[in-house]
């Protein structure tokens, strides 16, 4: 695969018809210098308005009267490269405080308690150049937020008692991070890289790095450094709701107007990310997990500067590509390799990386001058015969394409994203930028291609059976660097070649009129039921199939279990490189296991797309499973589960909940255990077996109309024959929590400790499911403000609504560096304890603001065809499936009262949780056999 730049959505094709851009001045006592219209896809319905206020800050505008959330987010030009020297992690560190508390807004958790109450969600993240805040909320909340969210940027307040608790919440991230592997990697090729570089210093912070010194307190370093480098003229604001432009323009203007205008700009950084003497050279890099790759990385211009034209993404495109002919496919014939993929990375305005990456098998980590030689033999080749006009024109129409039917996404996402876009591309290129391609550029493709010589590359090895020289200073990862002058001979694979014209590029564009807001069922066999919605809402000709071939027996054992994912995994393996191109035209096709079987999923074009779910049918039914399909699969597998206990930590007890409530399932040990006996010719068995014995369900969501979803549907079904029924199939079964259940235990290298609480509601019916969802808003503010602000028990504090399924519960985490199990346990006892207080003084104008939050979530509409089928999908998994469910619901919610909480707070607290937890000492539990006897959980009562 190709992987976009940061900032790009992808690197997409095409010359596009750009609507008109508008300019208007501002009347003279607005403190607005100037209007703008910004290109936007012709299927975004929206109003759009950018401007910029006197004091220099941009802002994008954003109507949507369909909207059920309103979104804003602030990027400001500054980041990690911005660190003083004497203290890493500052930039970090800052993001931090102004959550805090502001002149207005004193209280530290005024903000983030706001928008929990009102149906939100926010974050921040701190990158090189970049730090941005974002949230969504429910809109008519959104001048309060707004209010609040403004004064980040005008009066924080940096309290000195949250400066040194909030030091340790940084430390705690940075301990939680410790053991990353992408974390470790970068740090270590940052020692390849000029020293001098801004972007190749530590950026998280820790104890060490942010802490008083002999010449000042490091609250007066982190006020110093706001005002050096937070000011209008290095921010982007955008603003998202179902407000009209001008009332979004008087919120924005009457708030943010006042942010000071300290005459800023970002940050030139003009020393080089790699010096001239530092290459070629091989880095090999120590890894925690299993995994083995080589990364071949080049000095190049930054491509954010020709974001007009993207040379960069066009060689991406033909070096990423996996086809037949290219480097994957013939490196995934030789056993080498199963996935690759070109971009760019490390970019600083200036300068970046140009990065091909390889995951290797075994036999690929002893071929690593081969596979070097293919790349170098592979760009000679697009030197030689690559560059031409019609795969510009190729990719450019896909863009088109892409550009035209573009579908908003999630509200907060979108503002985010917006934010960053403002920050590096002209206000009237902010939708457009990452789709434009205004022609080919020969020369411009070939400067690119000067930097891609053996002589300019850095190639980062990493794995688990590197022993390393040296230390990276703060992820103590082993590395050993090697200044070279050549690099070993070494002969390039045959059979490379570059990728001919896509035959998959839909042509039948026209959306059909379709209204629906359910499914109908359009088959109803005994041994196939399928759905059907035709819709238009989001003006694309796009379809969504969804194909579950349900089998009794796929996870009746461990061994099924891993055999279905073997059969999953190795049909979307057998047909990569042949459908690679059907993927950049907008066609993709996936396949995962699950407990009852395979699900089949196609997402793309109406047009060709029968064509598409035929021939999967027909591979996965007839297809050869070769020995070096079946070892790809297999070791990918294996990876996977041998990675499972390196894995974040606050998943891994996620993971250990869900094993232990759910039927039918294993776990990942089991399964791993299981695999390692299986052969080809167990999987050619199985795929016999199971493909004799199953029950078909199935759905069709999007621009088809319900003959044409009956007629491709069943061409799918008659080409299966299914003969089984519904009542075969074991239903997904949530287990009830004993009286007195275990504790248990993941399996984790992790080096923190953690603990997470699990409060079952008594059945799965909807007035549980919806006092506990009220209950769990009302839990997730002040857990965080008590536990993560507060006592600083550790960075990653949650605490909320966590259903299984229809099962409806309660999740409270930590997960702390420093504090052992016990204690946090003890501090999670008390936090109850408290939040028993609070509750049983909780009257109807206390809870108003979290049942109407909890009853908004539930009403809102979905934004992309995919999130609206991914939605009435999970639906089918249900006991007894109900379209109109997320309603009912809501009407459930909305209907509840106080003392109906507090009655169902006390109950929940009279009966006993469910506890995972963590730390060095404990032994992992087994966790199949510690809740074998776990029953499941009623209906109702």
């Amino acid at each position: 695969m190709f992987s976009p730049p940061p900032l790009a959505c992808r690197w997409l094709l095409g010359a596009l018809i750009l609507l008109v851009v508008g300019y208007q001045t501002a009347r003279a006592s607005d403190p607005v210098a100037e209007v703008v219209e910004p290109t936007v896809s012709p299927n975004d319905t929206r109003d759009y308005r950018a401007l910029t206020l006197d004091n220099g800050l941009e802002i994008l505008l954003v109507s949507d009267p369909q909207a059920d959330k309103a979104a804003a987010a602030m990027n400001v030009d500054v980041g990690s490269a911005d660190d003083p020297d004497a203290t890493p992690g500052l930039a970090h560190f800052l993001e931090h405080m102004l959550f805090l508390g502001t002149d207005r807004y004193p209280e530290a958790d005024a903000y983030q308690s706001f928008i929990s109450a009102h149906g939100g969600n926010h974050n921040a993240f701190t990158a090189a150049r970049d730090t941005n805040y974002f949230f969504d909320i429910e809109p008519q909340a959104l001048p309060e937020a707004l209010d609040r969210f403004s004064r980040f940027f005008i009066a924080p307040r940096f309290n000195a008692e949250y400066v040194n608790r909030e030091r340790n919440a940084v430390n705690s991230e940075y301990q939680a991070r410790l053991r990353d592997d992408s974390r470790r990697l970068q740090e270590a090729i940052n020692q390849a890289l000029n020293p001098e570089h801004p972007m190749t210093r530590f950026s998280v912070g820790s104890l060490e790095t942010l802490k008083d010194n002999d010449t000042s307190s490091l609250r007066e370093r982190l006020v110093d450094f706001y005002k050096a480098h937070y000011g209008a003229n290095v921010m982007h604001l955008t603003v998202i709701g179902p407000q009209s432009l001008d009332e979004l323009e008087a919120l924005v203007r009457d708030r943010f107007a006042e942010i000071p205008d300290r005459q800023l700009s970002r940050t030139e950084v003009d020393i080089p990310l790699v010096t001239d003497d530092a290459l070629p050279a091989r880095l090999q890099v120590k890894s925690l997990s299993q995994d083995k790759k080589v990364r071949f990385l080049f000095p190049i211009p930054d491509p954010q500067g020709d974001y007009r034209t993207k040379p960069a993404g066009y060689l991406a495109n033909l070096l990423g590509h996996e086809g037949e002919g290219s480097l994957l496919a013939a490196l995934r014939n030789k056993g080498w390799a199963d996935g690759l993929s070109a971009g760019t990375m490390n970019g600083d305005g200036r300068h970046a990386l140009f990065a091909v990456s390889v995951s290797l098998t075994p036999e690929g980590a002893k071929h690593i001058d081969r596979i070097q030689a293919s790349l170098f033999d592979q760009i000679a080749r697009i030197r030689k015969d690559g560059l031409q006009k019609w795969r510009y024109a190729e990719q450019a129409r896909l863009n088109q394409q892409a550009f035209r039917f573009q579908q908003p996404g999630e509200p907060i996402n979108q503002a985010s994203q917006l934010a960053m876009n403002l920050a590096d591309y002209p206000l009237e290129d902010v939708q457009y930028a990452p789709y434009r391609m205004d022609g080919f550029d020969a020369t411009r493709i070939r400067d690119y291609l000067a930097s891609m010589t053996p002589s300019h590359l850095l190639r980062v090895y990493s794995g688990p059976n590197v022993d390393g020289d040296d230390t990276s200073p703060y992820f103590d990862a082993p590395y050993t660097l090697t200044r070279l002058s050549t690099w070993p001979d070494a002969a390039p694979l045959d059979n490379l070649d570059l990728p001919p014209h896509n035959p998959f590029i839909a042509r039948d564009l026209e959306v059909h009129e379709a209204s629906g807001d359910k499914p109908h069922a359009i088959v109803e066999a005994p041994s196939v039921e399928l759905w059907h919605l035709a819709n238009d809402r989001f003006g694309t000709p796009r379809v969504e199939w969804r194909f579950s071939l349900q089998n009794p027996d796929a996870s009746d054992s461990a061994s099924n279990a891993a055999l279905t994912r073997l059969l999953a995994g190795w049909v979307t393996d057998s047909l990569n490189a042949r459908f690679y191109p059907a993927r950049l035209a907008g066609q993709s096709f996936d396949a995962y296991a699950h407990a009852r079987g395979i699900t089949l999923t196609f997402s793309g074009w109406r047009d060709r797309q029968a064509r598409l779910m035929g021939d999967v049918v027909e591979r996965l039914k007839e297809g050869h499973i070769s020995e070096e399909s079946f070892s790809r699969v297999k070791y990918r597998l294996s990876q996977q589960w041998q990675n499972a206990p390196q894995s974040p930590l606050h998943q891994q007890m996620y993971r250990t909940l869900s094993e232990s409530l759910l039927r039918p399932q294993w776990t990942t040990s089991s399964m791993l255990e299981a695999l390692d006996t299986l052969s080809v010719d167990d999987l050619r068995d199985y795929r016999d077996a199971f493909l004799g014995d199953l029950y078909l369900q199935t759905m069709a969501v999007g621009n088809l109309d319900a003959d044409l979803a009956r007629r491709e549907g069943l061409q799918v079904a008659n080409s299966l024959a299914p003969r089984l029924e519904a009542s075969d199939i074991p239903s997904l079964s949530p287990l009830a929590i004993p009286e007195t259940p275990p504790t248990l235990h993941p399996h984790s290298t992790r080096n923190d400790a953690a603990v997470l609480r699990y409060l079952q509601g008594s059945d799965r019916s909807l007035d549980s499911q919806a006092r506990l969802a009220v209950l769990g808003k009302m839990l997730e503010a002040p857990f965080y403000n008590q536990l993560r602000t507060q006592e600083q028990l550790g960075y990653i504090v949650t605490a909320g609504y966590s259903p299984v399924l229809d099962a409806p519960g309660l999740a409270m985490l930590v997960q702390s560096p420093d504090t052992p199990r016990k204690q946090i346990a003890a501090r999670m006892d008390a936090f109850l304890n408290d939040f028993d207080a609070r509750l049983q003084t909780l009257d109807d104008s206390e809870l108003a603001p979290y049942r109407d939050a909890v009853s908004s979530r539930l009403r809102e509409r979905d934004n992309s065809l995919g999130e609206l089928t991914n939605r009435l999908w999970q639906t089918l998994a249900y006991a007894e499936p109900d379209f109109s469910r997320r309603e009912k619901l809501a009407d459930r919610v909305e209907a509840m009262d106080a003392s109906t909480i507090r009655q169902s707070w006390r109950a929940l607290r009279h009966t006993k949780p469910l506890t995972v937890s963590y730390d060095a000492d404990t032994q992992s539990s087994d966790v199949m056999g510690l809740t074998h006897d776990f029953r499941p959980l009623p209906a109702s009562d």
